[in-house]
């Protein structure tokens, strides 16, 4: 039977409760033309439900037993999509098959529109040279849906979601993040599989289906050696601070060394002054014992007397000059004791320099060993510190699956803006604006198309009465007798009417009765008067 089709989307989700009814506002032709799901479970007509069709081709079904566990039930224009008439020349064209086909190709129309309309799709004022053809299955599989920058669909990665902490015979998915907790090493799952075995994950048998994000372990072993390494530096700085203190020891040894040589030379060359004059004094003493000897022998030969004198004067003369040679004996000992003072001298202060340079070799080397070894700590936790920076703010924005908006991070922090969530209630990506969650995407369901000018609003006379242009009431409905009055042109009235002339007669008597009718005023509001 031919119905009229009307202008409605093709699909109805309710929130699961009961057996039903649930109704569908759209016309079908049979009760083949909807799919029903439980869920994401399709039903079985008859065997999950049935469906009653009212006359004018809407209805409802109702289910054979009630939904326990479901969310939702929703309804779905599903006619198969096929032609079984076909009109020949000169063969039969009845309206009712005519009618029906008709039915059927918009029904079909509205299918694919209500699918089309939960699809992807650029909006039409996008530019000519938008492609939205997807990259093909090799290339995007395991990856996420991203745009490049000029709109086109490109493959781009995901975060994927936080499982915690890794544990056996656990379901993991593409994607899914968890935690290795013998050493805190972070891991993201390539393929999918229920895990076995054990931690750590580097040495389980599945070990090819992750993919390590964050390496902790190393991080940590980083950490440890540069902890070493800062101690090994403390010890060097330690070990140089004590060659410096015995450098400076041996500084001031030598120092009171190379004084005691300077004393021990000034007093060798005191000796040597000394050895000096007494060498003077025994020449001089033998000079003067010659000629006292020279004139003793004169005063012998001259007279006996002078030979008791000249005896007393060889005896002073050998005496002076035994004393003489003393005194130049003990001129060369002081002599060679200032040499070897002086030597001994020189020798301290050549050992006192030498021990001078040497320490300080050791506290350039030192000096060396703890800048190395601070510049090693600092890189060391620099590295540290850039990883768990980067694992925390990562932490910090995708806080994984919850069942409810969270209010804290999963460190228990205030909430940035910005951060997302998979909520596994509702089923929904949500983001977090700063001062609330909101669904991260909406649906395009039940917004009307510009492209359709106003055509898929659902009631067109509800329309204009809610925009106040309801006809009859707000507005004059069209009507034929306003457009021919419309169509007089006042300026070709005539004034006067005179029997006879232009106002018909019957028998010779006018229609209107006696007289002549005048035409006043300019409008159509008064249109005759008798006079």
């Amino acid at each position: 039977m031919p119905i009229p089709i009307s202008n409605v989307t093709r699909r109805v989700v309710y929130a699961a409760s009961g057996t039903g009814p649930y109704a569908f506002t759209f016309e079908i032709l049979a009760n083949t033309d909807i799919a029903v799901y439980r869920d994401d479970t399709l039903l079985t007509l008859t065997t999950d439900y049935t469906v009653t069709i009212a006359a004018n081709g809407t209805g409802s079904i109702t289910l054979v037993a009630a939904p326990t566990g479901a969310t939702q039930i929703a309804i779905v224009g599903n006619r198969t999509i096929q032609r079984t008439t076909d009109f020949v020349t000169g063969g039969d064209f009845f309206a009712n098959t005519v009618n029906d086909e008709m039915d059927q190709q918009t029904i079909f129309a509205q299918q694919n529109a209500e699918g089309l309309q939960r699809a992807l799709s650029a909006p039409q004022t996008d530019p000519t040279s938008i492609n939205m053809t997807l990259p093909r299955a090799s290339l995007r599989a395991n990856k996420a849906l991203g745009f490049d920058a000029n709109g086109n669909p490109a493959i781009a990665d995901t975060l994927g979601t936080n499982r915690g902490n890794w544990a056996a015979s656990t379901l993991y998915y593409v994607r899914d993040i968890v935690k290795d907790t013998t050493n805190s090493n972070i891991w993201q799952c390539l393929v999918q599989h229920t895990s076995s075995g054990a931690q750590p994950i580097s040495t389980n048998a599945d070990v090819a289906k992750w993919s390590l994000l964050v390496d902790a372990a190393a991080a940590a072993t980083s950490a440890t050696n540069a902890a070493a390494s800062a101690s090994a530096a403390a010890t060097s700085a330690s070990n140089a601070s004590t060659s410096a203190t015995a450098a400076s020891g041996s500084a001031s040894t030598a120092s009171t060394q190379a004084s005691n040589a300077s004393t021990s030379a000034s007093n060798a060359a005191s000796s040597a002054s000394a050895a000096s004059s007494s060498a003077s004094t025994a020449s001089t003493a033998a000079t003067n014992a010659g000629n006292s000897a020279t004139a003793a022998a004169t005063s012998a030969t001259s007279a006996s007397n002078s030979a008791s004198a000249a005896s007393t004067s060889a005896s002073n003369a050998s005496s002076s000059a035994s004393a003489a040679s003393t005194s130049a004996s003990n001129a060369s000992t002081s002599a060679t004791n200032a040499a070897s003072s002086a030597t001994a001298a020189s020798g301290s202060a050549s050992t006192a320099s030498t021990q001078a340079t040497n320490a300080a070799s050791s506290a350039t080397s030192a000096a060396g060993s703890a800048t190395s070894a601070a510049s090693a700590q600092t890189a060391a936790e620099a590295a540290r510190d850039a990883t768990l920076a980067a694992y925390d703010s990562f932490d910090d924005r995708y806080l994984g699956a919850k069942t409810s908006d969270p209010s804290v991070d999963n460190d228990g922090n205030a909430l940035v803006a910005g951060a997302l969530y998979f909520n596994s209630t509702d089923g929904a990506m949500k983001l977090y604006t700063g001062s609330a969650w909101v669904a991260a995407y909406v649906s395009g369901s039940g917004y009307l198309a510009a492209s359709n000018n106003l055509s898929d609003v659902a009631s067109a006379s509800a329309a204009r009465t809610n925009l106040g242009l309801e006809i009859g009431t707000n507005v004059q409905a069209y009507d034929t007798d306003l457009s021919a009055w419309a169509a007089i042109d006042p300026s070709t009235k005539q004034d006067t009417l005179v029997s006879g002339t232009n106002i018909k007669t019957i028998n010779g008597n006018s229609l209107l009765g006696s007289g002549n009718i005048v035409v006043s005023g300019g409008s159509y509001a008064t249109l005759l008067k008798f006079q």
